[in-house]
């Protein structure tokens, strides 16, 4: 429990069965069950969390789901990878001004957010040469809009549904251009949704009170939508989105002539019982291309440990090799190579109004381009199962750490010399110390001691003495917090929030936006055991090992294939 500030509170299709006319043997679990979430060995994914919207991208408009009471649908997967977005960016480069207007319409457009707009995180401050970040959201859209999608994407009872935002990765490069950051977020992590409105018929989806999917946002009025929620995360403000359906892997790898990807054994995803993606490659590097190259991306079984995790893993592998192949071969200076890549591009993007023209694009790409291949890391957002263990939510001190140096543009490969940490300052006005409401969780558990007993009411007391007379002990909770942290659900109690921290000492870099909490929560670290003042370790800015980096011009990674899957 939390207390909130003082201010401010912020009919069941019918599913085929195995050996049925229509069914997919890649779509899901063993004796019909649904497939396992991102990093989820044993559980079942659905959107279980909130019934299925009307479609938007989707077409018709169908209903994925019944009501409530009625058994969850089974669910297929989308297992493509928006590593084809960066093709679709970097591809788009030269083919500039080829059919100029007729590249043009095929692009669509949709708008960047459609969360409330006092809630969006500020813009970052120009660096010392007037240069600014630039933060991309990569989408892949499961929509099954399109012939072509459906017969990739299987479920053919889900055609016309509303679309799911099933991969998600937030690219980030920096002011100077020097390097490049990527962030993937699993599908099924839990978080809360922001209020949205569809630009299209003006329906408003309130925010969520419960934790739900993150996948979900795509069918919340869009990909705006998924902007906005991002946003409410991370607190990074996001200046433009891509989002392409499944259908343009197929087309996007063939464009390039085949991406290398390596595995350390025989693989072929493929169950005693029919299921799995039906990748079949021999040991070592193989150039992938057309229906492979989405086998590879949607594989789950055999990469390992059979999880999601696994899964990006091998997504990001097919990126970085994707990106080196751009750079390193020939296929741009091919006409003909170049036409069929510049028209499989637009018409598989869905952007926002400021990317939406064949020129926006090449100017973009122009940029992109100037980060050196071997200053681009991926990773994957630091990840904790839920308490049910069929889901993930973000670890909180190492995904807090990462969503950090991304918002204040430090390079994840470790090669920037080091920058100093200036104060946060708000725009938000703090009140009154004796009007804050502040909640004192003990986070000092850890691996290998047990929390401190009454460090939550210790430190609420001298809050009380030191004038913060609505500071209150939460003594159900025992958390394992790493370091102290303050967080707050919104930005006007960002003011009151840096104020605590000011008060205790704390810096302002521990203070962060959160949607898990509901009001103004401290909860005091193994850093803070014992004694009433605080004193700040000295942070490392170091990327957390948990968001498992992979360098760009790493040509040595190698999935892992499972035995159980060698052939």
């Amino acid at each position: 429990m939390s207390q909130s500030s003082v201010r401010g509170e912020a009919t069941r299709p019918r599913v085929r069965r195995a050996g049925e006319p229509g069914w997919d043997d890649s779509l899901y679990e063993e004796n019909g069950e649904r497939v396992q979430p991102a990093g989820d060995k044993g559980s079942r994914t659905a959107d279980d969390t909130a019934p299925r919207t009307q479609g938007r991208h989707g077409g018709g408009g169908g209903r994925r789901h019944g009501g409530g009471g009625r058994p969850r649908r089974r669910r297929r997967i989308l297992r493509w990878s928006a590593t084809v977005l960066a093709l679709l960016i970097l591809g788009t480069a030269g083919a500039g001004y080829l059919y100029y207007r007729h590249l043009n319409g095929n692009i669509k457009k949709d708008d960047l957010n459609i969360g409330d707009q006092k809630d969006r995180a500020a813009k970052p401050k120009p660096n010392s040469a007037g240069q600014t970040p630039l933060n991309i959201l990569l989408i892949g859209s499961d929509a099954r809009d399109s012939v072509e999608n459906q017969k990739l994407g299987g479920a053919k009872d889900t055609f016309g549904g509303a679309p799911r935002a099933d991969v998600q990765m937030l690219l980030h490069v920096s002011a100077d251009r020097s390097n490049m950051s990527v962030v993937s977020m699993p599908r099924d992590t839990l978080l809360k949704m922001p209020k949205c409105t569809d630009p299209d018929n003006e329906k408003t989806y309130a925010a969520s009170t419960s934790l739900v999917m993150t996948n979900d946002s795509l069918g919340r009025g869009g990909p705006g939508c998924t902007v906005a929620t991002w946003e409410k995360l991370t607190d990074i403000h996001i200046d433009h989105f891509m989002m392409v359906d499944f259908a343009g892997v197929v087309s996007m790898a063939d464009a390039i002539g085949g991406v290398p990807v390596c595995v350390d054994a025989n693989i072929y995803s493929h169950t005693s019982s029919g299921h799995g993606s039906g990748l079949k490659l021999e040991e070592g590097t193989t150039a992938i291309k057309g229906k492979q190259a989405l086998q590879w991306l949607r594989t789950r079984y055999g990469f390992e440990d059979g999880s999601d995790i696994g899964r990006t893993k091998a997504q990001h592998m097919y990126m970085n090799s994707m990106v080196r192949q751009l750079r390193e071969n020939a296929t741009l200076s091919n006409p003909n190579k170049l036409r069929k890549l510049a028209e499989t591009a637009t018409s598989a993007l869905t952007v926002d109004d400021g990317l939406g023209t064949v020129s926006k694009l090449y100017d973009l790409s122009k940029e992109l381009k100037k980060v050196p291949t071997d200053r681009i890391t991926m990773t994957t957002m630091p990840w904790v199962y839920s308490s049910d263990g069929n889901r993930v939510l973000p670890k909180p001190t190492d995904a807090a750490k990462l969503f950090r140096l991304v918002r204040e543009d430090i390079a994840l490969d470790g090669k920037d010399k080091r920058k100093k940490t200036e104060e946060k300052t708000s725009s938000d006005p703090a009140a009154a110390d004796d009007q804050i409401g502040v909640t004192v969780q003990n986070g000092t558990r850890t691996s290998t001691l047990a929390p401190v007993g009454g460090r939550a009411s210790a430190i609420a007391q001298q809050l009380t003495g030191k004038g913060f007379t609505q500071a209150r002990a939460d003594t159900t909770t025992a958390t394992t917090e790493a370091t102290t942290v303050i967080r707050y659900p919104a930005a006007d109690l960002e003011g009151d929030a840096l104020r605590l921290a000011k008060a205790l000492g704390i810096p302002s870099s521990a203070v962060e936006k959160s949607t898990q909490v509901s009001g103004i929560t401290l909860v005091v670290g193994a850093d803070w055991r014992s004694g009433t003042a605080y004193k700040a370790a000295e942070d490392d800015d170091k990327t957390p090992k948990s968001a498992d980096a992979l360098n760009g011009s790493d040509t040595s990674a190698c999935m892992h294939v499972d035995p159980d899957y060698t052939w």
